[in-house]
């Protein structure tokens, strides 16, 4: 009987361990869904790491002074899905960022995509809502 029940066990153990984990990092836990953010500015550095990229911008506010914003995206494998690489996303790029700021209220937020001057949009392949494609960008 113990034999049957250690076997069960294992079985388990062995069926959970390959299903995705869904709740690491939950979008809800960190981001608010109801402060979607459209801001332009100038990349300022490019954080291709696991488990979630960071780009950081430069924003010029409407009285002239310049705030960086932190914007977490995908892991890497994702943003390559989604064509983003340093090469597409160079230091120096203008780009057009929509995201949901961070609940904390710093100038940290989830990316959902970004727009260059030519049109081109990229998704960041994140948690948010519509970071893995084309879907319903969030406006402010």
């Amino acid at each position: 009987m113990s034999r049957m029940i250690a076997c069960m066990v294992v079985g388990v153990s062995l069926l959970l361990a390959g299903a995705p984990v869904r709740a690491h990092h939950a979008f809800a836990a960190t981001y608010d869904d109801t402060k979607p953010l459209v801001l332009k500015g100038t990349v300022t550095k490019v954080e291709l790491i696991n488990p979630h990229s960071w780009f950081w911008l430069d924003v010029k506010m409407p009285d002239g002074t310049v705030i960086n914003w932190g914007f977490e995206g995908g892991s890497p494998n994702s943003l390559i899905k989604n064509g983003v690489t340093k090469n597409t996303l160079p230091v120096g790029a203008e780009i057009i960022v929509n995201g949901y700021q961070a609940k904390s209220g710093e100038n940290k937020a989830v990316g959902v995509n970004m727009t260059f001057p030519d049109g081109r949009k990229l998704f960041f392949g994140g948690s948010a809502p519509g970071a893995q494609g084309p879907v319903a960008t969030p406006t402010p």
